[in-house]
């Protein structure tokens, strides 16, 4: 495979095969540098193997992944990851402090205490560093893992799930620093469930269902005109089968019916919408 160092990640016919079990079946991914694109897709249609397989820690069967360039699991593609997995313990006796101090020394970071302390304030933990992991909420232990995943600066992130043991606020501060890397230039490759959140931060989603790419594009081009809502004197209703361009000539037929119009809204499909009709059939 020819690859593009400008590309953040190619995946290019991706396989993966478990026994008799193919978990993917020739995916094609790619994301370009700075942007942030959502992963969806049912309980089993390869989305954490996929992920996994771009960090190198599933083999392939067969198919092509680079990181910047590079060939996925290669220490120099690794070096570029960071990674929060989905179902990740860490040590109960172990603070904060120290669980960061120890992913510096893995990834071959020297931002010594700096770094720990911004990485904290950052994930809205600021006096936690010395905090136990048993101490912790299951929210907090998920921000520290985003911290985590933060460390050394990676320009190619990996989220699977990082928001799903978090309230409104907390997932409100995860989208605040999604934001905030997307401005510095940081990909994000975000796997989740929860498609409200995805279609508020993501340039892009891409849905798999048993193994392959169904759908992907922006959320706002994958919605589709679903009628108008008309609120006038005589109540509201929605009139289906009428699209944006519709709306003066709708507006002027209500007006020579003697309505008083209060307000007229396009209505759009919503990603769930999208979602749901792109993995219709799939029951797991």
């Amino acid at each position: 495979m020819v690859t593009s160092p400008q590309n953040a990640l190619e995946v290019r016919g991706l396989v993966k095969r478990y026994g008799r079990r193919t978990a993917l079946r020739g995916v094609d991914v790619t994301l370009s540098p700075g942007e942030l694109v959502g992963l969806l897709g049912p309980n089993g249609a390869g989305k954490s193997t996929l992920v996994k397989t771009v960090c190198g820690l599933v083999r392939k069967t067969s198919g092509d992944v680079s990181v910047f360039g590079l060939p996925a699991g290669t220490r120099r593609a690794r070096s570029a990851i960071g990674y929060l997995a989905e179902t990740f313990r860490y040590p109960a006796w172990c603070t904060a402090e120290e669980l960061l101090s120890l992913h510096q020394r893995l990834a071959g970071s020297d931002g010594a205490a700096g770094e720990r302390s911004a990485l904290l304030e950052r994930v809205g933990l600021p006096d936690a560093s010395r905090l136990r992991v048993e101490e912790m909420s299951k929210g907090m232990q998920q921000r520290l893992g985003l911290a985590q995943a933060l460390v050394g600066g990676p320009r190619l992130l990996l989220l699977d799930e990082p928001t799903s043991a978090l309230d409104p606020v907390g997932r409100r501060l995860v989208r605040d620093v999604l934001a905030d890397l997307r401005a510095d230039g940081v990909t994000v490759l975000l796997n989740s469930h929860l498609l409200s959140e995805v279609e508020l931060v993501c340039d892009r989603v891409v849905i798999i269902r048993t193994g392959e790419v169904v759908t992907e594009g922006a959320p706002h081009d994958l919605a589709r005109p679903r009628g108008v809502r008309v609120e006038t004197d005589r109540g509201t209703r929605v009139l289906e089968g009428i699209g944006r361009d519709d709306v003066p000539d709708l507006i002027t037929r209500l007006v020579a019916d003697g309505e008083r119009i209060y307000g007229v809204t396009p209505l759009q499909s919503t990603l769930e919408e999208v979602y749901l009709e792109a993995v219709a059939g799939d029951t797991s």
